[in-house]
């Protein structure tokens, strides 16, 4: 079945249509996102995001170029809109001095932003480690981008539509408690 195919289906509200649009085209916006980001945290992030701006877009879709070109365009400037939100945020706590401007931002991370990533991570991980079950091993096996959720749901003995369900879910719960970790260590500076 076409792209355009799919997408009329999922406009007449077939969620598998939706999903099977998604399997497609998963690595694709990935690998989009992560050229821009260069985290694969982040860039799973932006993914999501994109896929889930699409679905809710989906009757936006003219045709005008292919739904893949359409899909990637999304997550291109939401991926860019990330990165600039990063060096705003940046720029604001991190400068030396607040009426100084900013010196021009490398693409090579610094040692200080090195160690804010690798802290970043450990607290992700600890985070995700939180996760219910339910929710944290379909989220992991999406993220590998080697299953499909078919496969993830085969193995994990649930339907496959439950099975993206529950990544989804573990992704939202994910970034809420890191939103909430993120607030409360800014509370701490301030």
């Amino acid at each position: 079945m076409s792209d355009a195919e799919l997408v009329e289906r999922a406009r007449g509200g077939d969620r598998d249509a939706f999903g099977e649009l998604v399997e497609r085209h998963q690595q694709a916006v990935f690998r989009t996102a992560l050229v821009a980001l260069r985290s694969r945290e982040e860039a799973e992030e932006v993914a999501q995001d994109a896929f889930v701006a699409a679905m809710e877009r989906l009757d936006d879709f003219r045709g005008d170029a292919s739904f893949k070109t359409w899909l990637l365009t999304i997550a291109w400037r939401k991926a860019l809109d990330r990165r600039r939100r990063a060096l705003q945020w940046f720029r604001r706590f991190v400068s030396r001095d607040e009426h100084e401007s900013p010196e021009p931002v490398s693409l090579e991370p610094s040692h200080e932003e090195a160690l804010v990533e690798a802290e970043s991570r450990k607290t992700l991980r600890r985070l995700l480690h939180k996760l219910p079950a339910k929710y944290r091993e379909p989220l992991l096996l999406s993220l590998t981008g080697d299953h499909t959720f078919e496969a993830i749901g085969a193995l994990l003995g649930i339907p496959a539509g439950t099975a993206k369900w529950r990544a989804m879910e573990g992704r939202r719960l994910l970034r809420d408690k890191v939103r909430r970790t993120l607030t409360a260590r800014l509370d701490d500076v301030r």
